[in-house]
């Protein structure tokens, strides 16, 4: 079954999207946490961290990466900021394909929350 992020993809589900390659795509997050929420998700559709395999090496690198650029653009990187994955229902994910999330704009705590 498509998830809510393949519908973002095949853009039967409109959002705000900020980057996008062969690869990957990034979108503003719906509920931001930050005045900078952004979420980079892999076109393939894979349904957490934990279903990751040695091929899907490259691509967490590129989800990392793309991230990284997006936050030196948004004029956050100097400050600093979060890069999340959350995984499964104890890990906090909510949707089931697995999205990188990029969080700063502001000072952040720990532990979140």
């Amino acid at each position: 079954m498509p998830t809510l992020f393949s519908k973002i993809i095949s853009r039967e589900i409109p959002a705000q999207i900020v980057y996008e390659d062969e690869h990957l795509l990034a979108f503003k997050d719906i509920n931001p946490q930050a005045p900078v929420h952004v979420l980079f998700i892999p076109r393939e559709e894979i349904a957490s961290a934990d279903a990751l395999e040695d091929r899907h090496a490259e691509l967490v690198g590129r989800l990392v990466l793309a991230a990284g650029r997006y936050a030196r653009e948004a004029g956050i990187a100097e400050d600093g900021y979060r890069l999340v994955m959350n995984t499964n229902e104890h890990g906090g994910q909510t949707v089931f394909h697995l999205h990188l999330h990029l969080i700063g704009g502001r000072p952040m705590s720990w532990p979140p929350g």
